[in-house]
């Protein structure tokens, strides 16, 4: 099977040894450049192509006339997407044979669109999926080959989530390449009515709303922890964010935003409940000095 594949991340990294330790033939893989914003803290697709003597395109627009017309001239049977981050036009969907598949992390319909291993936590569910599907006009929204479900226990991380993700990713390939390279895999459509579309995420949606239940923030903070930008709290004098931390039960009125200490914790008021701070970091403003160093939010309680 002559496979073209448009791959990023992780996730685009098993996906190509998926192919090729079933030795499938790539005809190329395109892959598009690193933001310079973003921490890259993932496997390099380009390396991985390097490294496996695959031809490698680094292009800024896939969709080009002239990336169309080099893909036609390398006829692949299939053309398969793994975390690449931008859309490809019907134009080149339409090429190989066998169409033109994606691979997208979260068992779908439910959670289409972009960030969805943040968006499950952010949201609190305890199970999500890799699905493989059929590429179309719409995002994530094409007839579904095959999926896999994921559990997810109240303590994983986004980067605990993504590494199951990846392992889950590429038990799917390696169990439904051979009815692909057959042409024998089935696909059933999605119910979009019955799903869920996401948009993607910045570094400014960490911010924090102490209003908000003990239990939404730890989402919020384990959705987006390290390597990710992290949750925050605006303070005067600079930011306060929390990498770690665990929800707690509390009666009685609360003031969202204040802290206060029990023993040796160091805990924050919400709007229901109070929320451990396990692991944090004060990033000052250059040339001056906070109020409340550890945290900058409200005075602490007496």
């Amino acid at each position: 099977m002559k496979a073209l594949v448009l791959a990023y991340h992780d996730i685009g990294c098993a996906g190509i040894e998926a192919l090729l330790d079933a030795q499938d033939q790539i005809v190329g893989v395109y892959t598009h450049a690193d933001d310079p914003a973003e921490d890259r803290w993932f496997r390099s697709v380009a390396d991985l192509a390097a490294s496996r003597g695959v031809p490698l395109v680094s292009c800024a627009d896939v969709n080009a006339p002239e990336q169309v017309a080099a893909i036609r001239a390398l006829a692949p049977d299939i053309l398969f997407s793994f975390y690449y981050r931008k859309m490809v036009a019907p134009e080149v969907l339409a090429i190989p044979r066998l169409g033109a598949m994606n691979l997208h992390g979260s068992y779908l319909p439910r959670y289409r669109g972009r960030s969805p291993v943040n968006w499950v936590l952010i949201c609190g569910e305890t199970a999500t999926g890799v699905t493989l599907h059929y590429m179309n006009e719409k995002p994530d929204a094409g007839d579904i080959v095959a999926q896999r479900e994921i559990p997810i226990d109240f303590r994983d991380t986004a980067l605990d989530l993504h590494r199951k993700m990846v392992s889950e990713a590429r038990r799917l390939l390696d169990e439904t390449l051979p009815a692909i390279r057959r042409g024998e895999n089935g696909r059933h459509p999605q119910d979009l009515a019955g799903g869920s579309y996401f948009g993607g995420r910045c570094p400014d949606d960490g911010r924090i709303d102490w209003s908000r239940p003990a239990v939404e923030i730890y989402n919020l903070v384990r959705a987006v922890t390290k390597p990710w930008p992290g949750a925050f709290s605006e303070a005067s004098l600079g930011r306060f964010y929390v990498w770690e931390a665990w929800p707690v039960e509390s009666s009685g009125v609360t003031r969202p935003g204040r802290v206060r200490t029990d023993g040796e914790r160091l805990l924050v008021e919400t709007g229901n409940g109070l929320l451990e701070i396990l692991r944090s970091e004060f990033r000052e403003i250059p040339g001056q000095l906070p109020e409340f160093p550890m945290l900058g939010l409200a005075r602490p309680a007496r």
